[in-house]
């Protein structure tokens, strides 16, 4: 690669270090500086926008406005309903069918969502959780509709149940089955679309919840560790699935402590991995996308929010994320607006093309502070750990309700601290002004769910029941029994098959959980 030089002309070194007290370098065991050794003078972060609302049609047309203002991976938002495995026309999904996302009733939908775009060409993200499983294999049955080479094929489902009990409630089966389903996915992954990464392990949500810094990572990891032990458990090579593992986290004010976060959660990783067994590499890589932090933002002067979020976006790059997503300034108040993800976008490629910051790798490596903040994140993080580890685990530590207890009183302080004026938010309860609110919002018809319904009773009119039936019939009984369900959920969507019928079948076997 040519040399880099900023505009004084000086020339900028791949990496800084000094041997005396620096010894590790980027892309080296324990991967505290960046898991590759030259980072962004390499290969750009991801520029992933999470978008998805209404209609599988609406979100299409976002999805091309997206990518052709540069943004190099599409990342899914899905509604409600979706997300917890109910059809469009069910009951409990009057008032939810295609606000907080995309309404996905089939794979007609799905076809919908991604018509026109090459899958084969673009990663994708879906965050989705419970009905994982089906929207993998509807995107599955996409691909090869197209032609794709499954094995070409990229992308990330979240895929996280733990975190769902922890701290965000879009559950639909017990821990048990839910780890089971998890495990099918990992094998079924690792043999037919081995590019694509199995799970999301995710802080993101924990943070939205409450959590500090120091517990999102903490409790991050462990769940991390809960899903390998597991995927030993049922015999499947930690080498193999480790590499498919990536994490989610938020990225919130405090600069340098989100720096030292990032940096910190690779290094504790890729120690757990080598104690659980790793010895490849890659597997002891930890891979993370971003988000910015979506509670920090505020209804009030939403425009400072442009701000906050080139500030959060910027720690993310320094450090080291594989993946990023900038939060329109506009979401305090309703769905992104085409202009303001336009402006999140925008916020991205001058960090990457315009800061100098991804010049070197690492560049705050060697700061006595970051340094020294890193090794103490760490250290406070372990101390959870090992609190959780005595108790049995994640899957204890979320059924004894330690988790949520310690979110929950993590939220009160810092919501006292806010009321009190020991915690400034700008605009909020200092720098205040008497303003009207002009910001132009989305909103999401309620008539989606109309037009939801009607395609689902044109679909079941057009489709072979019959062989719907035997598909879910088929689903039922490998629940019960240990045959992975990942192809015949495949099988079933290719038959068009709802996302609520399929969700049922495994219902049916299950149970729900119940908080």
């Amino acid at each position: 690669m040519s040399s880099i030089k900023n505009d004084s002309g000086i020339e900028i070194k791949e990496v800084y270090t000094q041997p005396s007290d620096m010894k590790e370098l980027p892309g080296q065991f324990p991967y505290t500086r960046g898991v590759q050794p030259n980072m962004y003078r390499g290969r750009l972060w991801t520029m992933r926008q999470y978008a998805g609302f209404s209609s599988a049609e609406e979100s299409n047309k976002r999805y091309h406005f997206l990518l052709q203002q540069g943004t190099t991976g599409l990342s899914v938002a899905f509604d409600l309903p979706t997300q917890i495995g109910f059809d469009s026309d069910h009951e409990l999904s009057e008032g939810e069918v295609g606000k907080v996302g995309v309404a996905i009733d089939s794979l007609r939908d799905m076809e919908t969502l991604f018509h026109g775009i090459e899958l084969e060409k673009i990663t994708t993200s879906m965050t989705i959780n419970a009905s994982a499983s089906v929207l993998l294999a509807m995107y599955i049955a996409i691909a090869k509709k197209q032609g794709a080479d499954l094995k070409k094929i990229s992308g990330t489902i979240q895929n996280d149940i733990l975190k769902e009990y922890a701290a965000r409630g879009t559950y639909i089966y017990p821990p048990k089955p839910s780890m089971r389903i998890i495990n099918d996915i990992f094998a079924f992954c690792s043999l037919e679309v081995p590019k694509w990464n199995t799970i999301s392990i995710s802080g993101y949500h924990i943070r939205e919840a409450g959590s500090t810094a120091v517990q999102e990572i903490a409790f991050t990891l462990s769940n991390g560790k809960a899903y390998v032990q597991a995927a030993i458990s049922n015999g499947l090579d930690i080498n193999v699935f480790g590499e498919r593992l990536s994490f989610f986290f938020n990225a919130h004010n405090d600069f340098f402590e989100e720096i030292a976060k990032f940096r910190a959660a690779r290094r504790m990783w890729a120690e757990i991995m080598k104690d659980l067994g790793a010895t490849n590499p890659k597997a002891m890589m930890l891979r993370f996308h971003t988000q910015t932090g979506g509670s920090t933002l505020t209804a009030q002067q939403p425009q400072n929010n442009i701000i906050r979020v080139a500030l959060q976006a910027m720690a993310a790059v320094l450090g080291g994320t594989q993946s990023l997503h900038t939060n329109g300034f506009d979401e305090a108040l309703s769905l992104p607006t085409e202009a303001a993800a336009g402006i999140a976008l925008r916020t991205q490629q001058l960090i990457a093309y315009e800061s100098g910051a991804t010049n070197t790798v690492d560049p705050l490596g060697g700061s006595y502070f970051v340094e020294e903040l890193t090794n103490q994140v760490e250290k406070e993080a372990w101390s959870y750990i090992e609190k959780i580890d005595a108790m049995g685990g994640s899957v204890s530590a979320i059924e004894k309700g330690y988790m949520q207890q310690e979110i929950a009183d993590s939220s009160y302080q810092y919501q006292k601290a806010v009321e009190s004026g020991e915690k400034v938010l700008v605009g909020v309860n200092k720098f205040t002004a008497n303003e009207k609110h002009d910001t132009p919002l989305l909103r999401v018809d309620d008539s989606i769910r109309i037009s939801q319904t009607e395609k689902l009773t044109q679909l079941k009119k057009e489709r072979d029941n019959k062989a719907v039936i035997e598909c879910l019939l088929k689903i039922e009984a490998a629940a019960r029994g240990t045959e992975n369900l990942m192809p015949l959920i495949v099988d079933a969507v290719e038959k068009y098959a709802t996302l609520g019928e399929i969700s049922d079948a495994m219902r049916k076997v299950f149970g729900e959980f119940k908080s």
